[in-house]
């Protein structure tokens, strides 16, 4: 006879409220407090610095070892975060390249945490959702129903994922298994100097080497110079190397120019490349009638990447990766093992696992907040705002052509604008300290934030205008507080005008 199981002789102990109803109150307050905050973005400060004594509230080097409860963490939340987050949902918000995000996005990503299902693996409705996506994505770029593609964390994944593909491709033999020196060529691969550096990245850990990621030289409008492209590859094979990929920019990070994609399209055709779209910026403006023209080519890439969380606003993090051959990008990441048999039945069933198609086991659910938030408004509105916001951006280069002390950097692509403040008559390193000082002073004084680029040994400020809550009028304010600065700076500094 066995001996009988003996009860623990402790409490147990679980995550979930001891009170429930109190939980639910600090919910309802939550909610409540974040409406308000959005409901008031125009009346705050797009950014607010944080001092010394907010700093060194993060400063303790060891993690409490006590809990404080849910009520004074949220609490802590309101003073020490709060106030000092990024700012990127404010309509003055024009930095680097972000989405706003949205009240149905922020939503659904709490009942995305709430259910926490793993979108990796398993036969669950998450595998559905993601599917739904992906077709909708490859609908708007144009792709045929056969692609496969995925959710990943963003423009930087989605690039590792389609650059990956390229590799084990185009490499001629079995690079998994192999690796990469048994092909004995060193491989290649083209973009122009204007490309996203997260593409430098995905080669240097690929294998490739940086050397071998050739840097083509960009025209005067900044998109990259074809016969450059051409010549260089021909170099390449001439002296025995491997060339297997052209990355093609869909609206480059610096000023949101477009590269001439249905000839880049020829040219891969033409030399046997896998042709990759680095559409982080750019892709999703297919939606919009305005930009659609521009893309043209776009369909004919073997692997395009977009960023959800950029133009789409869907709430960080949501890229998109979609590849032409599905079983191509399968074959580039999938590995069995014991653990992730796929069964006929119950929850280890199904036959389309995105633990197949990228890096991550482990996945969040993130395409349930593009899907509700696609479901809400619908994807032609989303291409309305996009065409609004390069409307705003041609408005603004309008005002800076029209004014003597503005000057205009670059054309203006899609929706972003460089320009800088020259009244005339300095040096270039007076004209780059002194709009430093304006971008800085935008900052500090809570007018607006955009960001900054070098073009041509030139500093500039550099407007990202992909917000779904900016007007106008606050294109104007921009450009009158710039030359407001400006003047100040002059004024405050003599020196600077000898």
């Amino acid at each position: 006879m066995s001996t009988p199981i003996q009860p623990i002789d402790h409490r147990e102990e679980t995550l979930d409220p001891q009170d429930w109803e109190q939980m639910r109150a600090l919910l309802h307050q939550m909610i409540d407090d974040s409406i308000d905050y959005m409901q008031d973005l125009r009346g705050q400060a797009p950014w607010t610095p944080m001092g010394d004594n907010e700093r060194a509230a993060f400063a303790k080097a060891t993690p409490p070892r006590s809990g404080i409860g849910s009520q004074a963490t949220y609490q802590d939340y309101l003073e020490q975060v709060q106030p000092y987050i990024m700012g990127n949902n404010h309509p003055k918000f024009w930095a680097w390249y972000m989405g706003n995000g949205s009240m149905m996005g922020a939503m659904a990503d709490y009942l995305t945490a709430i259910t926490n299902s793993n979108a990796g693996a398993g036969n669950h409705v998450g595998q559905h959702i993601e599917d739904q996506v992906i077709s909708w994505m490859t609908d708007i770029i144009g792709y045929p129903d056969t692609a496969s593609g995925m959710i990943v964390s963003g423009g930087s994944m989605a690039n590792y994922v389609g650059l990956a593909t390229a590799r084990h491709h185009r490499c001629g033999y079995d690079i998994r298994q192999k690796g990469i020196l048994a092909g004995g060529r060193q491989l290649c691969v083209y973009g122009s100097t204007e490309v996203h550096n997260c593409n430098q990245k995905a080669i240097e850990l690929l294998g490739i080497g940086r050397e071998h990621f050739r840097k083509i030289p960009v025209n005067e409008d900044y998109t990259m110079d074809l016969n450059a492209l051409k010549a260089q590859i021909q170099a390449d094979k001439a002296a025995g190397l491997h060339p297997i990929c052209v990355i093609a920019s869909a609206g480059t990070v610096n000023t949101g120019a477009i590269d001439d994609l249905h000839a880049i399209a020829d040219i891969c055709e033409d030399e046997g490349l896998w042709y990759h779209v680095d559409g982080a910026i750019g892709a999703i403006a297919m939606t919009s009638d305005i930009a659609r023209p521009q893309l043209t080519g776009i369909e004919r890439s073997d692997s395009v990447a977009l960023d959800l969380h950029k133009w789409l606003h869907i709430p960080f993090e949501a890229g998109c990766v979609l590849v032409r051959n599905r079983q191509v990008h399968r074959d580039t990441f999938v590995v069995s093992a014991e653990y992730l048999q796929e069964n006929k039945r119950g929850l280890a069933s199904g036959k389309h696992w995105y633990s197949e198609y990228g890096l991550q086991l482990s996945r969040r659910l993130n395409a349930l907040k593009i899907w509700m938030s696609i479901k809400e408004q619908g994807i032609d509105k989303y291409g309305r705002l996009i065409s609004q916001n390069i409307r705003q951006a041609h408005y603004l280069g309008e005002l800076i052509h029209q004014h003597q002390s503005l000057q205009l950097m670059a054309p203006v692509g899609l929706d972003i604008v460089c320009y800088r403040y020259n009244p005339g008559g300095l040096t270039l390193d007076q004209l780059n300290d002194i709009n430093q000082y304006i971008l800085a002073e935008l900052h500090v004084r809570g007018i607006a934030i955009p960001s900054y680029t070098t073009l041509r040994g030139s500093y500039c400020l550099r407007v990202a205008i992909a917000n779904h809550r900016s007007l106008m009028s606050d294109f104007t304010e921009l450009a009158h507080a710039t030359v407001s600065l400006g003047e100040e700076y002059m004024g405050n500094t003599p020196q600077q005008q000898q």
